[in-house]
């Protein structure tokens, strides 16, 4: 059997994995003993549609390949070894023997929308940088994304310039925070998100009066009840009362322990179609009340 491995080299396609979220597996010849394709430190990169670079091919390369496939669709994620007797497991005529470490890495796990580039903003995407998140960032000023923030793992960062066109571009089940620096530019994004029905989760930022204010819009342009009371606001209290620290920092801790629980929790995966209030029941334990 041949492999043609595709012509980006294994590091290369590690880094850009990781920085996309991609399911993918590095495997690595570890040990090796008599005449073997490759020497130990020698590495390729595995998805479940290509491979980059190679262990040396032969039959027990495309063992390795099945192997590491297999737990890719499993989502068994993790180390494990591979053992390679090349004369019997893998009938090649070189005899010899390695051991193959396969690193299986999960790929996005959730998708977050934040528009808005402010400070709270900019806290939440540091905070999320270790997560397994894809995040889309959105931003009408030109000048709102440092460019450290652009080399940042799993972010992409999008210019806020047609809010319907930004909004329905967004993946399904995408968790939406709301946060710009313009209260009319949030009451947009508001009215073309909860016009989105297959949406995770929508958070909108700031005081109760400005909810009050923008449910009252919402009612008076039309909007029935059961849509405006998908919006979450204000975010990052699912879990706790209303802090008196509202550093920025201290607001993004609240909205991305929030968001773990609405990205993580078995409950909340059966119980995705509840709106709002019954969300912070169900967090809290408390009765959900109907007005």
């Amino acid at each position: 059997m041949s492999i043609s491995p595709a012509s980006e080299a294994w590091h290369s396609a590690l880094h850009r994995l990781q920085r996309d979220g991609t399911p993918h597996v590095l495997a690595t010849q570890v040990t090796s003993a008599g005449s073997t394709p490759r020497e130990p430190g020698a590495r390729m990169v595995i998805t479940d549609d290509a491979i980059f670079d190679t262990l040396g091919g032969g039959t027990f390369e495309w063992q390795t390949i099945a192997a590491a496939r297999e737990r890719l669709a499993a989502q068994r994620y993790g180390l494990s070894l591979e053992a390679f007797s090349l004369g019997g497991r893998s009938g090649q005529c070189c005899g010899g023997f390695v051991n193959i470490l396969l690193e299986a890495f999960p790929g996005v796990e959730a998708h977050l929308a934040i528009f808005g580039a402010g400070h709270v903003g900019q806290e939440i995407v540091k905070l999320s940088a270790a997560l397994p998140w894809q995040l889309h960032w959105y931003d009408s000023r030109s000048d709102a994304f440092d460019e450290n923030y652009r080399q940042q793992a799993r972010l992409a960062c999008h210019s806020l310039s047609n809010t319907s066109q930004c909004v329905a571009a967004l993946p399904v089940s995408a968790h939406a925070l709301v946060m710009t620096h313009n209260h009319e530019e949030d009451y947009m994004l508001i009215k073309a998100l909860i016009e989105r029905d297959d949406l995770a989760s929508i958070g909108l930022i700031g005081s109760a009066s400005k909810w009050a204010s923008f449910e009252g819009r919402l009612k008076r342009d039309g909007y029935p009840t059961d849509q405006i009371a998908r919006v979450r606001s204000p975010i990052g209290l699912i879990h706790a009362t209303k802090l008196n620290n509202k550093t920025p920092y201290a607001i993004a801790l609240t909205v991305v322990t929030e968001l773990l629980w609405l990205t993580d929790t078995p409950s909340y995966r059966e119980n995705r179609g509840l709106d709002s209030k019954a969300l912070r029941a169900l967090f809290t334990n408390a009765p959900t009340t109907t007005s």
